[in-house]
C-alpha cells in the first residue's frame, strides 16, 4: 500500500524529477503523448487476444508493459506551459488538469491500481480475470479523458 501512494505521487508529479524539469514544454507533450500511445497500442494487444486466440505470454507481457507506464511518474510531464498549443505540437488536455489536482490524484491511484491489478492477473494467465481487469483499466481511462481530455 505504502509504495502505491509513493507512486501515485510521483506520477502525479508532486515529486518532479529533475529530467522533467529540464525538458522544455513542447518536449514533454511529445514524451507523454508517447507513452499514451505505447500504452494504446499495448491494450490493443490485450483486446485482440481476448477477442481472439488468447495467449497468456502476450498477455503477460503487454499487462507489464501497461504496469510499467502506469508506474512511471509520467505525471512529471505535466509541467508548467503543458496545457496548451506550442507551435506544432497540440495537446488535448483541458486546463482544469493543472488546477483539479485532488481529483487528478484520484483518478491517477485508480489507474495505477488496475494497471497494477492487470499485470498480476495477467500473470496468473485465467482469462475470465484479465479480461475483468482488463476492462477496469480502460474504465479508469475513461474516466480522466471524460474530465480532463479535450476532443
Amino acid at each position: 500500500m505504502i509504495r502505491t501512494a509513493t507512486v501515485g505521487l510521483l506520477a502525479l508529479g508532486l515529486a518532479g524529477t529533475a529530467t522533467a524539469a529540464e525538458l522544455k514544454p513542447e518536449e514533454q507533450i511529445q514524451y507523454r503523448q508517447a507513452g499514451y500511445a505505447f500504452m494504446a497500442w499495448n491494450m490493443g494487444k490485450i483486446k485482440a487476444n481476448l477477442d481472439g486466440n488468447y495467449s497468456q505470454p502476450q498477455v503477460q507481457a503487454a499487462a507489464e508493459t501497461i504496469r510499467a507506464i502506469a508506474n512511471s511518474g509520467m505525471g512529471a510531464l505535466y509541467g508548467p506551459g503543458t496545457d496548451q498549443n506550442i507551435g506544432d505540437v497540440k495537446t488535448r488536455v483541458k486546463p482544469s488538469m493543472f488546477t483539479e489536482r485532488e481529483e487528478v490524484g484520484r483518478l491517477a491511484m485508480n489507474f495505477i491500481n488496475a494497471a497494477n491489478e492487470l499485470a498480476e492477473v495477467a500473470a496468473l494467465g485465467d482469462e475470465a480475470e484479465v479480461k475483468s481487469a482488463f476492462g477496469a483499466v480502460g474504465k479508469s481511462c475513461k474516466a480522466c479523458h471524460d474530465q480532463f481530455r479535450a476532443d
